[in-house]
């Protein structure tokens, strides 16, 4: 395709045939990741060495092109839905709603007013009905909406929280959340015009549990000097160790103190739909809001967050405008134009591949997909128990687990042992065999695994610590 091509079409045939190659390198990605290497390496100069020029001015071939996309682009991608890619918070994914992404983009919908797609607006609704059951919210006065991740849902959460018990003077509001409170919500505090002296950070204890009396102080002392104590933020699953804060001890000195309780459950809120995930989080349906990511542990690809809301009008009373140019697409109350309880005006349709995939698999599917990520990490820690060489630093905790390499009677200095096990993911990461980095605990160099891929089996992990254990000997000799 060497002319200009000002309709930007293809024939028929050129999209079947490109359609069909995209969908064929789809399934056998789905079909082989597992024999791939996860982990994609490559410096800046490297990249620019692959794909730096300036736009062509006439186009080429689309089979082409993807065919450079493909071997450049896909190889040179991290594979997070790898079963060995145990690190940050892995993406699992599933091929259903790969494809229901692939019809929503493809149909073009736009997701962000029921005149412009009254079914992908009813699915939004319906969909959110479905985990607002799940979460233990009231389904008529609750609501909520989907969002890019779990940051856009925290910000919303907070304006939504600052609007309604701040009104327009927050000048002596303060906002309290933990020392293991995840950095999206510091970042949103600051978004939404906040300070650092009314943010309120508690240190954890040494389990890295939110410590209750710290919090009673804190927001006596700040009532004494005057100020507004609006909101406090509980995490259902910090990113470091897994840990639930203790939510409905929270949820009572919220109510007592009228204070907004929004749960930051975008990592661990999946968890409820196992048994013993739904034990750890009692309490989280409490909160006045809480934020959950699908594209994490209810297996979404990117990009799928939501924001439950205990009240659906605080959304609509905090981001509704009515622009002249939207007067004539305003509908009913029941008619929920999803553009006015959040940031976003254009929003694609993320409902789509939610609904797609639970009515594909059906919900007991992601209830065991759960329960057996849950297992798999205590299995993982009482395997590691019985070996001489593995310090279990933090047990699995919704699926989590953290741990370093301290061989007993070698009696390595803290100075060593941070060193050693540094070394060990550096030498994993770069092996490019497995995504398995270190996070800090109590001051501590840990290897940490995120284990909520429902295709990744023990033996995947213990291949992974047989290769720590051949760098950790490596480097003692």
């Amino acid at each position: 395709m060497s002319t200009s091509n000002p309709r930007l079409e293809l024939s028929k045939e050129e999209m079947k045939s490109l359609g069909y190659e995209i969908v064929d390198a789809i399934v056998d990605h789905h079909l082989t990741q597992d024999k791939k290497l996860p982990v994609a390496v490559g410096t800046r100069a490297e990249m620019d060495s692959i794909f730096l020029e300036e736009a062509p001015e006439k186009g080429m071939d689309a089979q082409k092109v993807l065919e450079f996309v493909l071997k450049n682009v896909m190889a040179n991608s991290t594979l997070l839905s790898h079963p060995k890619a145990y690190s940050f918070v892995p993406g699992p994914s599933n091929y259903v709603s790969v494809m229901a992404d692939a019809l929503a983009t493809g149909f073009n919908v736009f997701s962000g007013g029921w005149s412009a797609s009254p079914a992908a607006a009813e699915l939004e609704i319906i969909t959110i009905q479905w985990l607002l059951k799940i979460f233990g919210f009231p389904k008529k006065k609750g609501g909520g909406i989907f969002t890019s991740g779990g940051s856009m849902a925290n910000l919303t959460a907070l304006t939504t929280a600052r609007n309604i018990k701040c009104g327009k003077d927050f000048s002596k509001a303060v906002i309290y959340l933990s020392d293991q409170a995840h950095s999206s919500n510091i970042k949103a505090i600051r978004v939404i015009g906040f300070s650092e002296e009314q943010v309120r950070i508690i240190p954890t204890d040494s389990e890295f549990n939110f410590p209750i009396n710290k919090l009673k102080n804190a927001i006596a002392k700040d009532r004494l000097a005057g100020l507004q104590p609006f909101c406090l933020i509980g995490t259902a699953g910090t990113t470091n160790t897994g840990t639930v804060d203790p939510l409905t001890e929270l949820a009572t000195i919220c109510k007592k103190e009228d204070i907004w309780f929004h749960i930051d459950g975008a990592y661990g809120g999946a968890a409820i739909l196992a048994p013993k995930g739904k034990t750890a989080l009692k309490g989280i349906e409490k909160a006045d809001s809480v934020t959950i990511d699908p594209h994490k542990w209810l297996y979404q690809p990117y990009e799928m967050g939501c924001l439950l809301v205990r009240n659906h009008k605080h959304l609509s009373h905090t981001f509704t405008e009515k622009p002249e140019y939207l007067r004539d697409v305003e509908g009913n109350t029941s008619e929920i134009n999803f553009y006015d309880l959040g940031i976003q005006l254009t929003r694609r349709f993320r409902a789509l591949k939610f609904y797609m995939s639970i009515k594909t698999y059906g919900l007991q599917s992601f209830r065991d997909a759960i329960a057996y990520n849950m297992d798999l990490a205590e299995q993982l820690e009482e395997q590691m128990r019985k070996s001489s060489l593995w310090e279990i630093v933090h047990p699995a905790t919704l699926a989590i687990i953290n741990f370093r390499y301290n061989p007993i009677g070698k009696n390595y200095s803290a100075k060593k042992l941070d060193k050693l096990n540094q070394y060990i993911s550096e030498k994993v990461v770069s092996s490019q065999k497995a995504l398995l980095v270190t996070t800090i605990l109590n001051n501590q160099i840990v290897l940490r695994m995120c284990l909520i891929n429902p295709r990744t089996t023990l033996a995947d992990v213990q291949e992974t610590l047989d290769l720590c254990e051949a760098f950790a000997a490596e480097a003692d000799t």
